[in-house]
């Protein structure tokens, strides 16, 4: 009945909402109390801005375990692939330390002559299954066979200086800067081998390096032609002036035309950008002229190995009509 104490649910039980508990006050306040300062969208878990962060840092990680792999893998041996490069290596002299055949590859006059020549030399010779050989290459472009080479031994530019001395023709010299395609640098070096170039000089940083890649590339010139590397390519090319040598840069908007210049008197080192950056600001204002090659059509620039090329090319041909 109405008002009977007695009655369940007539008497508000202790803890209910309505009315003050014991301690509730300090809970409010610890409710009111600030949490600080809000933390930056990336720093929020589950927020879009911390997901494209977090992203980022494993790509950079990833990044950074990758060129650590290809910096200790430059301090390997390294291996040429594909048949013509490979014997073009043996035919050089390159110092090789192994010989590998895959099973079962179908030989021709390449290979036996490359396994003619390891054999004369004392290179080991190791047949493997081809699948061993595809892991060992990566891309599985060996054509059956590989050679493997030590790191390559770099010279130094005072090296280059010296052997232009030694030379009947003057000293000449290719620098590359800003190039970072090994096959670039394979290519300029058989160029430079090709029309009686001293060596080629490369800077230590942002460059390619003489790779299995730039190996294949210069078909065996690189064991013939020493390749220098330079600390700072701008300060090496002020020791080459000081030396004697006339620098010449090249590139598409240069003030002087292939044609008409002419040098066969002086040491010369051509200087090569990439296609891309051309040369660098130092560089550039460190070159004593700077050289466009003359093209027809519509083509903005060449290649800086074919660049490289052209230009060896027509300092090999002044220098014969000279001569």
């Amino acid at each position: 009945m109405a008002g009977n104490s007695q009655r369940r649910g007539a008497v508000r039980k202790a803890g209910t909402k309505k009315g003050a508990t014991k301690g509730s006050g300090g809970k409010r306040r610890r409710g009111l109390e600030g949490r600080g300062a809000t933390p930056p969208a990336e720093m929020r878990v589950g927020h879009p801005a911390a997901r494209r962060a977090a992203a980022a840092a494993k790509a950079k990680q990833a990044r950074l375990q990758s060129d650590t792999a290809r910096k200790r893998g430059a301090e390997g041996p390294e291996l040429v692939l594909g048949r013509n490069p490979v014997v073009e290596c043996l035919r050089a002299g390159v110092p090789a330390t192994a010989l590998y055949l895959a099973v079962g590859a179908e030989p021709d006059e390449r290979v036996t002559e490359a396994v003619h020549h390891a054999g004369e030399r004392g290179i080991s010779i190791l047949e493997v299954p081809r699948s061993d050989l595809d892991k060992m290459t990566t891309n599985g472009l060996h054509q059956g066979i590989a050679l493997q080479v030590p790191p390559f031994q770099y010279a130094h530019p005072d090296d280059l200086i010296a052997a232009g001395r030694d030379d009947e023709q003057p000293g000449l010299v290719v620098a590359l800067d800003n190039i970072t395609d090994p096959r670039n640098l394979g290519a300029v070096i058989r160029s430079t081998a090709a029309f009686g170039g001293n060596g080629v000089l490369i800077p230590e940083r942002r460059s390619a390096s003489v790779t299995a890649v730039a190996w294949r590339t210069s078909a065996g010139a690189a064991a013939r032609v020493p390749v220098a590397r330079a600390t700072n390519l701008t300060r090496t090319l002020k020791s080459f002036a000081e030396n004697g040598y006339f620098i010449a840069g090249l590139d598409s908007e240069g003030a002087v035309s292939l044609d008409n210049f002419t040098t066969t008197d002086v040491p010369l080192v051509i200087v090569v950008g990439s296609e891309g950056k051309g040369l660098s600001r130092l560089v550039h204002e460190n070159c004593d002229v700077i050289v466009n090659v003359p093209m027809a059509g519509d083509v903005e620039s060449l290649n800086a190995s074919v660049a490289a090329g052209v230009v060896l090319a027509e300092i090999a041909r002044q220098r014969r009509v000279a001569g």
